[in-house]
């Protein structure tokens, strides 16, 4: 058995971290499907700057959009959801055999809204409503804005994937939102069921560290707050209160490994993979890690709930002078003006294609 399809039957999904319409033309993404237990997919800002930046792919689709007037905003979210609504085509078996659980794929809001939480509200019930697929979640982020509208949009109704969370605090306001947005809609008499995913971003930590941190301790605390997090994640769903919501029908909140690629090319590029193998979880892979993975990964369930020593190398790494709370805080700031830098490049990306080459040339 394939290491990938050994991580399905551990319980943990295998999401693509990547989406482009020549992965979609070329019939790539099919293959992952059937050739590495791929069952959904994640995009971002980034994602789709570089995937319309360097590409001429999205090329007749930008003049179509631009002679019917379109621009910014509207031209780009007309150029992701056709991608993604065929996506989502893809994996609409698995979403159907699951009963919802897995086969989804994702579309953010604009980074620009990070801190505008009734305004992510009302994006997010438009792009939901506009891309018209049951299983395609409306990423959003985890900021103290974004966790009010993450109880919003899910009573709302929205399927949510909340993204650029970093330790087990922000799991936690994420989660409570989540749940707070399902108890409300029981209330109210409305279907428990809407689901979403929290996406833990692991790698990043490691990246920010590692310079301020003895040999021993490199590429150890983003593995850390992974394991803090799934300690968080499994008492949450033994709660009575989850309980109740489950019997009411809810889904749960699943986690969601996000930034799973080896950046320390020092490190094993299987590295937080097989770190973070566990029932329950979603790991979301660049291309390259995926490949690596299948062709020398090793699979054994290597989180437990317990927290798996976490807190000692957290300890470690706070005694060595690392402020754990505040570099939480510093990247997921980073990771919105990350978005928000890629939203701008995307956007003048966009314009400069729309335009023709002889209105650009001086006469």
């Amino acid at each position: 058995m394939k290491a990938t399809q050994q991580l399905h039957a551990l319980g943990q999904s295998l999401w693509l971290d990547n989406i482009t319409r020549p992965l979609l033309d070329s019939g790539a993404l099919a293959r992952y499907i059937t050739q590495y237990s791929i069952t959904g997919l994640t995009s971002n800002p980034t994602i789709f700057e570089h995937a319309i930046g360097t590409s001429d792919a999205y090329d007749e689709a930008i003049a179509r959009g631009t002679s019917k007037g379109q621009a910014g905003e509207a031209l780009f979210f007309d150029l992701a959801i056709a991608d993604l609504r065929r996506a989502a085509d893809l994996f609409r078996p698995v979403f159907e055999a699951t009963g919802g659980v897995d086969g989804w794929v994702s579309l953010e809001v604009s980074p620009l809204l990070a801190h505008d939480a009734k305004g992510t509200v009302a994006a997010a019930v438009h792009l939901h409503q506009l891309a018209d697929r049951p299983n395609l979640y409306i990423k959003i982020p985890g900021t103290p804005e974004g966790v009010v509208a993450i109880e919003e949009s899910i009573f709302a109704g929205v399927p949510v994937n909340v993204t650029l969370l970093f330790s087990a605090a922000q799991y936690q306001a994420a989660a409570e939102a989540y749940l707070r947005g399902i108890e409300r809609r029981v209330a109210a008499g409305l279907d428990a069921k809407v689901n979403s995913v929290a996406s833990l971003f692991v790698s990043r930590w490691d990246v920010a560290a590692n310079k301020r941190l003895p040999g021993a301790l490199h590429n150890r605390l983003g593995i850390a707050v992974a394991a803090q997090t799934y300690r968080a994640y499994r008492e949450l769903l033994a709660l009575p209160r989850w309980h109740r919501l489950a019997a009411a029908g809810a889904h749960v909140q699943r986690l969601l490994w996000a930034s799973t690629g080896t950046k320390d090319p020092a490190a094993p590029d299987t590295l937080y993979v097989e770190a973070l193998a566990a029932p329950d979880t979603i790991n979301t892979l660049p291309e390259k890690t995926l490949f690596a993975f299948s062709d020398h990964g090793k699979v054994q369930p290597s989180l437990q709930g317990d927290g798996n020593g976490g807190d000692a190398t957290i300890a470690q790494c706070r005694e060595a002078g690392i402020d754990i709370d505040a570099l939480a805080e510093q990247l997921q700031r980073e990771g919105a003006e990350s978005f928000s830098q890629s939203w701008a490049k995307l956007l003048d990306n966009l314009a400069n294609k729309a335009t023709p080459s002889s209105a650009k040339t001086d006469p």
